[in-house]
């Protein structure tokens, strides 16, 4: 677990079945997030920011990129 080490992580997600933005935002282990705004023509893509201290770049690199579907 990392949870301790973050101090605040956000970020825009595409999720496979929906049509809008997913926008999350946590403090280390309090997460919160929502569906937002449609796409629209806008290109679809997952950006995610990370504060911390001590954290394992390439574990949550893997964790994540074992989430997407193509």
């Amino acid at each position: 677990m990392q949870g301790e080490n973050l101090y605040r992580y956000k970020g825009i997600l595409n999720i496979n079945g929906l049509d809008r933005r997913f926008i999350f935002q946590g403090v280390h282990m309090i997460f919160a997030g929502e569906e937002k705004n449609n796409w629209g023509n806008e290109q679809r893509k997952s950006e995610l920011v990370f504060i911390g201290k001590n954290l394992d770049k390439e574990k949550l690199t893997a964790q994540f990129r074992a989430c997407i579907v193509k």
